[in-house]
C-alpha cells in the first residue's frame, strides 16, 4: 500500500494528463480512456458498486479490476479540481473519501439495456449490436456487449482466461474496449453432436448436457441467476449495455424456458428493437408473426423494427411500412441497406458458400464438428480461394489443405476415414502445404489414446493419419485456455499473436512451429513443421491474423517464396469495416429514437 500512495502523490503532483498514447499499456481498458489516475487515490472504496472483495492466500484483497469509473474525463478533473479547492497533497488525506461519495453521486448512474432480436437467426443481430456498439463508443458513451446465452463453435480468449463467443468479442471491439471479458458472454453453449454440448459459465468449462437436461434442470436453477448477476454487473459499469438476443424470441416451443431473448430483457429491463433481414423475402409476414407469436406482456416492450440488409430502393417498401405499423403498433426505425463489409460471420452464415475468393484453391475440411473456422477468414485478404471440402472429388484442382478446429477430433477423424476424405489428404503429402489447426493438429499425429473415454465416450487407442511423428492423450476433463504471442520459427521470423482452446496434451517429436514469449518464464516451444514436406500443425486459433505466418502459407501454395505477399493485418481490417458498417447504420437509423430508448433526449 505505501508503494501505491507514493504513486498515487505523484499523480496528485502531476495533475491531470487526460489520455495517455505514449504509455506502453495503453489503452488498457478503452479507447480514449483518460489516464490520469493509473493508481485510483480511493482504493479500496470498498463499495461494491464497482469491486468486490476476493479471497487470496494471504487473506481478503479488493478487487477493483473492471472498474472503469476513475477513467472518465470528467471524474478525473472533477477529482483534480476537488484536490485544489481542498488543498490535499497527500494521499493518505481522509478527505479522499468525501471526494469519492460526491463523484460517485454526481457522475455516476446505473446504465441502460437496450435489446436487439432477430425473427429468424441471421436477421442481422451481431451487426446491429456490432454497429450499435460503435456508434455510441463514436458519441463518447461507455458501452458493453451482451448476449446471455450464445450457441456457438466459434470463440475466443480474453486476457482473463475466459473463453467466450466471438461475435461478443467482436462486438467489444466494436465498443472501444480492449479487455473483452465473460460477464458479456456469461453463457456459452458449444454443441459435441447428438444433442449435447459443453455449457461454459463465465469462461470456464462447466458441464455437458443434452438439451431436456439443460432446459429442465440449468434454466432455473443456474441459468437465470448468472444472467442477473452479470448483467447488474455491467449496468454498474457502462451506460449502456447492448444486448443481443439468440435465434427468434417467438420460439414457442421453448418460450418459458428461454433466457436468451424476452426473459433477458425482462431481467435487464430493457426496451427492445426486431430486426428483420429483407433479403430473405417475406419480410413483412416475419415482423408481424413474430410479433404476433410473442405474449402480450412482453410485447410492449418491442419499441421498434428495423428492416436490414435491404437492396435496390427501399421506397419499394412504400405503403407495407405504414400498414406494418398499423397492424403491430410498432414504428419502423430504420431501412438498412446491404452493408458490403467484410467481418467474422456467425456460424449460420459462414459455411454457407461453398468457395469465397478468388485465386489459387485452398480445401478446407468441412468436419460434421467443425469448429472455430474464422480461423480462416484473414486468408481472403490474400488472392486465394478457400472451399470446403465434403468429399474426395472435392480436392480437385486445390493448392493447399487445412484441417481446422473441431469441437471432437477423434469422432470427426473417423469421419474423414469413413469418407475417404484421408485417403485424399494423405495422397497430396508433398504437393503443397497441408496445414492442421487444433483438433486437425492433433488428427495429423500418429495416435490418439482416449484410453479414459473421454474424447469420443470410447476407452480406445486411435490411428491418426500420421504426418506428424505426434501422440495426443486426452488424460482428463482439462481444458486449455490461453492467450500467446511470440514468434514465427520459419519464413521471416515475424511476429504472432493467437489463442488456445483445446482438450488433450501431446507429445510433440518435431521442429516447433512457434516461440511463445512468457512475460515470466522461459519461453516455450508450439506446434509442429517439417518445412522439406510442406507439413504445419499448430493448437494456435488465429494464426493467420498476423501477416507473417500467413504470408508464407501462401508463399508455399503457390511455390514461390519470392513473392512479396500484402503484409495487411486483420485486426486493422475489422476494424476499417466496423466503422464501416456503424456509419451505414447510423446514416439510415432513427438515433433520435434509438437514443431516448436509451433515457437520452437529443
Amino acid at each position: 500500500m505505501d508503494c501505491m500512495r507514493k504513486k498515487v502523490n505523484e499523480e496528485i503532483k502531476r495533475g491531470w494528463i487526460g489520455s495517455n498514447c505514449e504509455c506502453p499499456y495503453h489503452p488498457a481498458h478503452f479507447t480514449h480512456q483518460d489516464c490520469s489516475w493509473c493508481y485510483c487515490p480511493f482504493f479500496p472504496c470498498n463499495d461494491r458498486t464497482f469491486g468486490c472483495e476476493v479471497e487470496t492466500k494471504h487473506g481478503p484483497v479488493w478487487d477493483c479490476t473492471d472498474c472503469l469509473f476513475i477513467h472518465r474525463t470528467d471524474v478525473c478533473k472533477f477529482i483534480y479540481e476537488e484536490i485544489d479547492r481542498l488543498g490535499i497533497e497527500d494521499a493518505n488525506d481522509t478527505r479522499f473519501k468525501d471526494i469519492f461519495e460526491s463523484a460517485k453521486k454526481k457522475y455516476w448512474k446505473k446504465g441502460k439495456a437496450l435489446m436487439v432480436v432477430g425473427a429468424t437467426s441471421d436477421a442481422g443481430k451481431t451487426v446491429t449490436v456490432t454497429a450499435l456498439c460503435r456508434i455510441l463508443h463514436d458519441r463518447g458513451y461507455l458501452v458493453a456487449p451482451f448476449k446471455a446465452q450464445n450457441m456457438s463453435l466459434n470463440s475466443k480468449v480474453t486476457l482473463f482466461g475466459e473463453e467466450i463467443a466471438l461475435a461478443q468479442d467482436l462486438q467489444a471491439k466494436a465498443a472501444g474496449l480492449k479487455n473483452p471479458d465473460s460477464h458479456m458472454n456469461p453463457i456459452l453453449l458449444k454443441p459435441k453432436g447428438d444433442c449435447v454440448s459443453q455449457v461454459i459459465i463465465c469462461g470456464k468449462p462447466f458441464k455437458d448436457y443434452d438439451a431436456e437436461t439443460y432446459y429442465s434442470e440449468f434454466v432455473d436453477e443456474v441459468g437465470i441467476g448468472i444472467v442477473k448477476e452479470q448483467m447488474e454487473f455491467l449496468k454498474d459499469r457502462y451506460d449502456f449495455v447492448i444486448m443481443e438476443g439468440a435465434g427468434s424470441p417467438a420460439e414457442i416451443n421453448i418460450y418459458d424456458k428461454d433466457i436468451a431473448n424476452m426473459r433477458a430483457a425482462e431481467i435487464a429491463d430493457a426496451d427492445v428493437i426486431l430486426v428483420i433481414n429483407a433479403e430473405f423475402g417475406g419480410s413483412f409476414g416475419y415482423a408481424v408473426g413474430t410479433i404476433k407469436l410473442i405474449p402480450e406482456s412482453d410485447r410492449k416492450r418491442i419499441k421498434g423494427i428495423v428492416m436490414n440488409n435491404v437492396r435496390g430502393d427501399p421506397k419499394c417498401f412504400g405503403a407495407g411500412i405504414s400498414t406494418l405499423e398499423e397492424i403491430t403498433g410498432v414504428p419502423v426505425i430504420g431501412i438498412i441497406p446491404h452493408a458490403d463489409v467484410n467481418l467474422p460471420k456467425e456460424d449460420s452464415e459462414s459455411l454457407r458458400s461453398s468457395e469465397q475468393g478468388s485465386g489459387p484453391l485452398i480445401g478446407v475440411i468441412k468436419f460434421p464438428h467443425i469448429a472455430n473456422f474464422t480461423d480462416l477468414d484473414p486468408l481472403l485478404l490474400e488472392n486465394v480461394r478457400i472451399r470446403y471440402i465434403e468429399k474426395p472429388e472435392d480436392f480437385l484442382g486445390v493448392a493447399a489443405i487445412i484441417l481446422p478446429g473441431t469441437k471432437n477430433t477423434i469422432s470427426d477423424l473417423n469421419w474423414m476415414k469413413e469418407k475417404g476424405i484421408a485417403n485424399s489428404v494423405l495422397k497430396f503429402k508433398g504437393r503443397g502445404p497441408i496445414l492442421g489447426i487444433c483438433g486437425g493438429y492433433q488428427m495429423m499425429g500418429k495416435t490418439l489414446d482416449d484410453s479414459e473415454g473421454l474424447e469420443n465416450g470410447e476407452k480406445k487407442v486411435y490411428e491418426g493419419l500420421g504426418l506428424l511423428d505426434n501422440t495426443t492423450r486426452f488424460p482428463s476433463y482439462d481444458k486449455c485456455i490461453r492467450r500467446d504471442q511470440g514468434k514465427l520459427n520459419i519464413g521471416d521470423l515475424g511476429e504472432f499473436t493467437g489463442y488456445e482452446l483445446h482438450m488433450g496434451i501431446s507429445e510433440v517429436n518435431e521442429k516447433p512451429l512457434f516461440t511463445i514469449e512468457k512475460m515470466f518464464g522461459d519461453p516455450e516451444q508450439e506446434g509442429s513443421v517439417r518445412e522439406d514436406e510442406k507439413l504445419y500443425g499448430t493448437y494456435m486459433h488465429g494464426l493467420f491474423d498476423k501477416p507473417s505466418f500467413r504470408r508464407h502459407f501462401v508463399s508455399v501454395m503457390k511455390n514461390d517464396f519470392t513473392e512479396n505477399c500484402p503484409a495487411k493485418d486483420y485486426d486493422a481490417s475489422v476494424e476499417e469495416n466496423i466503422q464501416k458498417l456503424a456509419d451505414i447504420f447510423e446514416k439510415n437509423l432513427d438515433m433520435k429514437t434509438i437514443m431516448a430508448l436509451l433515457g437520452v433526449n437529443e
